[in-house]
């Protein structure tokens, strides 16, 4: 069993990269045993870029749109994280849905953060702000953060953490963000800190084979 694990990340749009600095700094102060060593953007201009290079860790800019189809582009990904050994793929602030091609290609093998407390306010189009202002809008007293494996279907995989914060009656969907946003940077390096190799899956340390989560 290796006790490192190396670490891909996925970004896209123009995000500010605010998850993996979190992660990043993680490492750094060695409170998780994993170690970024690629960071994928669909965008040059993603905050996640600047803050790998600052960091010394190699940063690539994958363009979905130069490729005749979706399944090429994963192919493409697949292929650059294999070539750096990867053992578990991040999304942090990645909005492309992942196709079963490459979640087979990565069982077991990719986490995600979702800004809410999955299975509530999941899915197809619950993203951002999207959430946040169906929780408050819900008249929901508690919101939070998921860590979880990635499936076939949106935020739907085996949870690995959560993180709980209050709503408040005030709240605007920037305020609770804010907060939800604040519980995400904990929560993501300390979800890597639970999880250890076994052959080719990543799994979550002391949870027994029929609670996975």
């Amino acid at each position: 069993m290796n006790d490192s694990i190396r670490l891909g990340v996925l970004v896209s749009g123009r995000g500010r990269g605010t998850n993996l600095q979190a992660i990043l700094d993680a490492c750094a102060r060695g409170e998780t045993k994993a170690q970024v060593v690629v960071v994928i953007s669909t965008h040059p201009e993603a905050g996640a870029v600047e803050r790998a290079r600052r960091h010394n860790v190699e940063a690539l800019i994958i363009d979905p749109k130069q490729f005749a189809a979706p399944e090429d582009y994963e192919r493409e990904l697949t292929q650059r994280l294999r070539e750096r050994q990867v053992d578990l793929v991040c999304l942090a602030g990645y909005m492309r849905k992942l196709s079963p091609l490459f979640v087979d290609a990565w069982r077991n093998r990719i986490l995600n953060i979702h800004p809410a407390l999955l299975p509530a306010f999941g899915g197809q189009g619950m993203y951002g702000h999207h959430v946040h202002e169906a929780v408050i809008e819900s008249g929901a007293k508690f919101s939070g953060a998921t860590v979880h494996f990635v499936d076939e279907e949106y935020d739907h995989g085996p949870i690995v953490l959560q993180a709980v914060v209050p709503v408040f009656d005030d709240d605007t969907p920037d305020t609770l963000a804010a907060r939800v946003l604040e519980q995400e940077h904990k929560l993501y390096p300390q979800a890597e800190g639970r999880l250890h190799i076994e052959g080719r899956r990543v799994k979550i340390k002391g949870a027994s084979p029929n609670c996975p989560h």
